[in-house]
């Protein structure tokens, strides 16, 4: 029943992948807020965007991050809180720490995360400066004693896929493939919608209650070298493949500027490092997302590559 089910506040709803997790929790049936600093924007494309959010039921709480009070009255109305805000605002995520624990009423904290386990993460600078403000983050929701669930849901499909998992490529390769090592180091692609829909499953979840949420669908697991054979066989051409390695990928990544340095050296820590993959999941600390709902259907890499075609 839809009374039984968790008030869900998304904190960053306008943001890449906060506008999955507001239609994922619509559609499942939650009600479902999103704390928007303008409920009337003069952006077309993000008026468009809210207009959507309140066409599918959700309610537009105006509020804002920096405003403490604003930030505490949208929180009391609701049972779980997401935060899906943008890389320049993880720090700031303190301020929701402290806003939910003057609330009282949070049942579940899910903070902006949707990547790496930044507690197991072997990343260069600069992306170990971005993880370690995550990891911050982990730790004071912790001290609080604010119940949580961290989502690690690796690669953006709509990010890395298209490009073929290269970093900083803009478009799908027509000739060669930039690789970053030997190329065989398993990486984990997840959709978007996909990553959203486990997100919304595992709130009211009591088995993901202090737990990360690991995502690893076995057909979603590849190295860069898999994924691009793969291509090959759909496309029926064969493409050059450059391989970069270590040294030389650590200088690209001191040599580039921001943003590009941060996704390169999230590759490195992926491709190079196998960050994705290089542990297990013990039952202590997390659990699989396809494990703990058999019956989501997610999109595999090899369903999201026909629609590149």
């Amino acid at each position: 029943m839809a009374s039984e089910k968790s008030k869900i506040l998304i904190i960053g709803g306008t943001g890449y992948i906060g506008k999955f997790l507001v239609a994922a929790s619509a559609r499942a049936g939650h009600r479902t807020f999103a704390l928007v600093r303008d409920t009337a924007p003069s952006d077309p494309s993000k008026a468009q965007l809210l207009q959507s959010f309140t066409d599918s039921g959700v309610t537009l709480l105006k509020g804002d991050v920096y405003d403490h009070e604003s930030l505490v009255r949208s929180i009391k109305v609701v049972d779980v809180v997401i935060s899906a805000v943008g890389y320049a605002q993880l720090a700031d995520q303190i301020k929701i720490v402290a806003a939910i624990k003057e609330a009282g009423n949070v049942k579940r904290f899910l903070p902006s995360e949707f990547g790496n386990d930044v507690d197991r993460s072997r990343a260069v600078e600069p992306a170990k400066t971005v993880y370690s403000i995550k990891v911050q983050i982990r730790r004071a929701i912790e001290a609080e004693g604010i119940p949580y669930t961290y989502v690690s849901s690796n690669f953006f499909a709509g990010i890395f896929l298209p490009r073929l998992g290269q970093p900083g490529a803009i478009v799908l390769p027509t000739e060669k493939v930039v690789i970053f090592g030997d190329g065989n180091t398993k990486a984990i692609f997840l959709h978007e919608e996909d990553i959203s829909t486990f997100t919304i499953r595992a709130v009211d979840d009591p088995r993901t209650l202090n737990k990360i949420l690991y995502l690893r669908p076995a057909d979603n697991i590849l190295s860069q070298n898999e994924l691009i054979s793969l291509w090959e066989k759909k496309t029926g051409k064969s493409f050059e493949r450059v391989y970069i390695p270590e040294p030389d990928v650590l200088k690209q990544i001191q040599d580039s500027p921001m943003p590009v340095n941060v996704r390169m050296s999230i590759c490195h820590s992926v491709y190079i490092k196998g960050d994705h993959t290089n542990f297990e999941i013990e039952p202590s600390f997390g659990i699989e997302a396809t494990k703990l709902y058999p019956d989501v259907r997610y999109t595999s890499v090899e369903e999201y590559l026909n629609r590149l075609l």
